[in-house]
């Protein structure tokens, strides 16, 4: 399983890039930095995309995609999100007004892009992957996600403030080789933390007490722009890796 780093902050300046990965060159989650990092050749390549929850900076490069692929596939790019998620995008991003709607251009039969919904905490098959979604503490619905290609296990936390879900389906996960996991603001902002549904690294630490490693890579993302250099000092003692734009992995 490869791994490509083309999104790892919470937020966008000219050195940060919203939360993308992608999988095997065919598999995105997320979908922050679609269309600022890959090619148009790169982005005709992108089967999935498995959105976390609805927030901006988590989707906002749909529409742009759709856009640029038109013409291009011979079938839908198909993006699976929670219910709640897709009622979102359905109601708020592709309903004509804010951006057409392409899940229904350019025909209902063949659109360029598909949503299709799952329920929170179940497991699905999306290509050659299975897929488990893990709810998450966010103020929206907000899932995490264990994917594996049979042979190797590579988790991603979504936004979330501190869980339990998460840690003992991750303790019970054969062969998971990484986590993905989010950290967004320093320590002086743990009350804006709390309020927003995600982790500083005070609480990071105490997370990761209910985290059965075995051996798995921890690979902090979502780092706030205005606060990574200060993020990265307070996470120095701690046995986790803080993502690089651009950063692969073979897992």
């Amino acid at each position: 399983m490869k791994l490509r780093v083309l999104g790892c902050h919470g937020g966008e300046l000219p050195t940060c890039k919203s939360t993308c990965f992608l999988v095997d060159d065919v598999l995105a989650l997320d979908a922050g930095a679609l269309t600022g990092s890959l090619t148009l050749e790169e982005l005709c390549r992108v089967d999935h995309i498995l959105v976390g929850h609805s927030h901006f900076d988590h989707v906002k490069d749909l529409p742009l995609m759709a856009d640029l692929v038109i013409g291009r596939r011979d079938k839908p790019v198909t993006i699976h999100a929670s219910r709640e998620c897709t009622k979102a995008l359905r109601d708020n991003m592709f309903n004509n007004a804010l951006w057409p709607d392409f899940t229904r251009i350019p025909t209902r039969a063949n659109p360029v892009l598909q949503l299709k919904s799952f329920r929170a905490g179940s497991s699905f098959q999306v290509g050659p992957y299975h897929v488990r979604s893990v709810p998450v503490s966010h103020p929206v619905e907000s899932c995490g996600f264990i994917i594996s290609n049979g042979k190797s296990t590579l988790a991603m936390s979504g936004d979330t403030g501190p869980t339990d879900k998460l840690w003992k389906a991750l303790n019970k996960t054969e062969n998971l080789k990484a986590l993905l996991l989010e950290t967004s603001f320093p320590n002086k902002l743990q009350s804006l933390a709390d309020i927003s549904g995600h982790l500083t690294p005070y609480t990071l630490e105490q997370e990761l007490k209910k985290f059965r490693r075995n051996g798995a890579s921890v690979m902090l993302y979502h780092l706030k722009p205005a606060f990574v250099a200060q993020l990265k000092k307070e996470l120095a003692t701690l046995p986790v890796d803080v993502l690089e734009l651009g950063d692969t992995f073979e897992l």
